[in-house]
């Protein structure tokens, strides 16, 4: 008989081979939280630490299928939703959505890589914004996510609040804008209350000297997914997975030429 009191994530994302973002890095943070982690993947990339070359998609059928099948025998207690890759993956990804209404859906709204590759097509934008915003329980775009989202510059604390207003608007429930590239990094945020208004909190942190930024975002949305599936408050969720980050980062060290990835497993220490 399955164990309930043990936690599944499931994480619908692309594949980065060199494991700093995507499903991979998105295992390595639920195991990092003592969960267990099933994947869906939309798109495989190849990538390395200098950028995304080349993208690949998976077919919607496949995607479909996949979602069905672990749901059927592994129904998790949060789903963390990254790169989709195409209009027809966001769309089949949707639909899985709106059937099934799982819990503690978390979703990243990736639509380009930190190389300014585009991971989403124009289609899929529309279908991210149209339809999925409303299926989640929680949004977390960066700034310039939430710029594309919206078509307004996200600079500040204050177009940060502007924007998740804007996000709520278009749909979305609970949002956090996440503000790292800040010079005083802060997240913002805004939980959706039943009278239809947000109540926002601010995270601010320290700036932490390196490089190995790669993958924060995964890491940040995972990490929230995890918390989320354990039961806390959006609140703590929040500041828990910032803290899991913050760690990472403050205990990542270089691999690669380009860009490095952040710790997930610091609490291992260094191999």
């Amino acid at each position: 008989m399955p164990d309930e009191n043990h936690k599944l994530v499931l994480t619908i994302a692309g594949f980065d081979p060199s494991s700093g973002a995507g499903i991979t890095a998105d295992l390595k943070t639920v195991t990092a939280h003592g969960l267990y982690g099933i994947a869906c993947i939309t798109a495989l990339t190849v990538q390395t630490t200098r950028g995304v070359s080349r993208m690949e998609g998976v077919s919607p059928e496949s995607v479909r299928d996949t979602l069905e099948a672990l749901m059927d025998d592994l129904p998790p207690a949060a789903i963390k939703i990254g790169m989709l890759g195409s209009a027809e993956v966001a769309r089949a990804v949707a639909e899985f959505l709106r059937a099934h209404r799982p819990r503690n859906v978390v979703l990243d709204p990736v639509m380009r890589s930190s190389s300014t590759t585009a991971l989403l097509d124009e289609a899929g934008r529309e279908i991210l914004s149209k339809e999925m915003l409303g299926l989640a329980d929680v949004i977390t775009p960066n700034l310039g996510e939430a710029g594309l989202l919206t078509g307004t510059a996200v600079t500040d604390v204050g177009s940060m609040e502007l924007a998740c207003r804007r996000l709520r608007d278009m749909g979305a429930r609970n949002i956090v804008i996440t503000g790292g590239h800040l010079e005083q990094p802060t997240d913002v945020l805004a939980e959706g209350l039943s009278d239809g208004s947000l109540a926002f909190r601010q995270y601010p942190a320290e700036r932490i000297a390196t490089p190995n930024t790669h993958g924060t975002g995964c890491a940040f949305s995972t990490a929230l997914a995890c918390r989320l599936a354990l039961g806390e408050n959006l609140g703590d969720a929040m500041q828990g997975a910032k803290d899991y980050v913050s760690e990472a980062l403050r205990h990542s060290y270089a691999i690669g030429r380009g860009t490095s990835p952040v710790n997930h497993f610091f609490k291992l220490g260094r191999r």
